[in-house]
């Protein structure tokens, strides 16, 4: 499913028409991403977390060439499903 399709049942489902259903996906994501950017954690109980985390600095080697590289400490966004997502699904 992509965004579109996903926009079109939540419309269905909800009763609103696709260009409310759009703002009100679009307004839901752009808080998540807002709330994992200042390094909070979006707990949707019976869904599942959204975090990212901060993953310390290392170094990578480069296969093809061989050469190491230092990457900086950056967030990395997770999922964790929740035990009713998990219990849905199976």
């Amino acid at each position: 499913m992509n965004k579109q399709e996903m926009i079109a049942k939540v419309a269905e489902k909800a009763g609103l028409s696709k260009k409310d259903a759009e703002a009100a996906l679009n307004a839901a994501i752009e808080v998540v991403v807002e709330a994992m950017k200042a390094g909070d954690e979006v707990r949707l109980i019976g869904f599942g977390t959204f975090s990212a985390p901060m993953r310390a600095a290392r170094k990578v080697r480069i296969p093809g060439t061989g050469e190491t590289k230092d990457l900086p400490a950056m967030r990395v966004p997770k999922f964790k499903p929740g035990k009713g997502l998990k219990e849905a699904v199976n």
